[in-house]
């Protein structure tokens, strides 16, 4: 180590501290505050969102709970085919909480349920006796006509939560007319809408 020199160890990283330290000193101090600002952050995301985690075991609209496989009426799933049916799930799981109702048995796909949907989890192929004519296929990344749109209260909250889970998001949330919102692509390409309603009012 050069003359003049000490070593600090702060987080597993080594500081060089010169002899005129008060400026390194004051850079370590807003360094550390900065971190523990984040940390704040993102806690405080976590306890605005563990409500929202905890109520995804169950749907209920009005008076009526659906259910998969549903027992009367309809249910609806969302299906994605996907390069990698294991990747997705766990992908699912791990940034958005989605439960993981079964994996599947090589034949059967897999099922999760986020939020208030069910998701269907497949890998592509050709025409099949029911679809004679139609071939699923991940989607081209940036040529998509469809995609999910996740409505939430705190949309910052979400950005920040989600983020850390690592989920790519393709801008920050941006304000636009009635609502705040942003994008998130998935491990196959896919788009995810993600959107704060801050005028307008449904139902």
């Amino acid at each position: 180590m050069a003359p003049g020199h000490s070593t600090i160890f702060r987080s597993s990283t080594p500081l060089l501290l010169y002899e005129r330290g008060p400026i390194v000193l004051s850079f370590l101090i807003g360094h550390n505050r900065q971190q523990a600002r984040i940390r704040k952050n993102r806690k405080a995301a976590e306890r605005r969102l563990s409500g929202l985690e905890m109520s995804m075991s169950g749907v209920q609209i009005e008076q009526k709970s659906y259910e998969m496989p549903p027992r009367e009426g309809i249910s609806i799933a969302h299906f994605l085919t996907v390069a990698d049916v294991e990747r997705s799930a766990r992908y699912y799981e791990k940034v958005f909480g989605a439960r993981i109702l079964t994996m599947g048995d090589g034949n059967a796909p897999p099922y999760l349920q986020l939020a208030n949907i069910w998701m269907i989890l497949n890998v592509g192929g050709g025409p099949t006796p029911d679809k004679p004519t139609v071939t699923l296929s991940v989607p081209d990344p940036n040529h998509i006509n469809s995609f999910m749109n996740f409505r939430v209260a705190d949309i910052q909250a979400c950005y920040e939560l989600w983020k850390s889970r690592g989920a790519e998001f393709l801008t920050e949330p941006i304000a636009k007319y009635g609502e705040i919102r942003c994008y998130i692509r998935d491990p196959d390409g896919y788009i995810i809408e993600v959107g704060q309603s801050t005028d307008l009012k449904y139902g």
